[in-house]
């Protein structure tokens, strides 16, 4: 028998099977407690579920090392009819997953586009103000925001949105920048991030209790497929280009830089992967 049959026929069977799996419920994923003076990360999400899809290295920092992880609910999306409901959804997932939550308005900010911020700078500057706020109360040691061509409209403002933030800033506000990516790949990614299983056992539970969503397009069962071909892109990609591939299995890819002096300057020359021997904090010393 062709073994590549039982290979593809296996992982069809268990996406079949995935779609009668319950969404959400599940009882906290264990994580140290968090201490008093740990490090701060924030991931500025889009929309609800952004933070456990791309929250990779996040998760491994949380608990391997105890920062504390806070997720920014930028937008809770765009039908207002769902806004209330979202935000339940995306508490029960900070919850689960030992994420911190902090909402940027009562049903998140509206109009994070780019459209908006060319079109309407009065209103664009409103959100520019809420997020300058959210970074200067928090000091975070790291951020997490879209690329600027992560295709999804929402994700490309998010994008420019925390950047125009960081701008309004004094001088002397440094933090690390880890750009992430879903929608659209990133073209120069200088990170790749193995992900133990139980991590990614984990993310893929953590969306499922985003179950609006995930009814209308099941992509929490696609999460394990698409971290697998980041191994693939970023054996290259990163590692470059003809590199042997490392032996992962699960990977995020990110693209790294330092904002310092108000502006972005390379955090170090050519790729970085960090392996699950391997201290994920280390990336941000200096």
């Amino acid at each position: 028998m062709n073994p590549y049959a039982r290979l593809v026929s296996d992982h069809a069977r268990l996406f079949r099977e995935g779609r009668g799996f319950p969404l959400g419920g599940f009882e906290a994923a264990p994580n140290p407690p968090l201490k008093a003076g740990a490090p701060t990360a924030l991931i500025f999400s889009p929309h609800p579920d952004d933070e456990c899809i791309i929250g990779g290295l996040a998760l491994r920092l949380r608990r391997e090392k105890g920062w504390n992880i806070i997720n920014v609910a930028v937008t809770q999306g765009s039908n207002r009819a769902r806004q209330a409901e979202r935000l339940t959804e995306l508490k029960a997932a900070c919850g689960y997953m030992g994420f911190g939550l902090v909402q940027t308005a009562p049903n998140g900010l509206e109009r994070v586009t780019p459209k908006c911020r060319e079109e309407d700078p009065a209103f664009w500057k409103g959100s520019v103000t809420v997020i300058a706020r959210i970074l200067e109360a928090h000091r975070p040691k790291a951020v997490f925001v879209p690329h600027m061509a992560d295709w999804n409209g929402t994700h490309i403002g998010t994008h420019h949105l925390v950047m125009d933030a960081l701008a309004a800033l004094p001088a002397d506000f440094q933090t690390h920048i880890v750009e992430t990516e879903y929608w659209g790949q990133m073209t120069r990614p200088n990170l790749m991030v193995e992900l133990p299983e139980a991590n990614v056992v984990d993310q893929v539970t953590g969306t499922s209790f985003h179950a609006g969503e995930v009814r209308r397009n099941p992509f929490h069962l696609l999460l394990p497929a698409w971290m697998l071909d980041n191994v693939r892109r970023g054996s290259e990609l990163v590692g470059g280009q003809g590199g042997a591939a490392p032996d992962f299995g699960f990977a995020t890819l990110y693209r790294a830089v330092l904002w310092k002096a108000g502006t972005v300057i390379p955090a170090w020359t050519g790729g970085r992967t960090v392996s699950i021997a391997e201290n994920p904090a280390a990336i941000f010393a200096g």
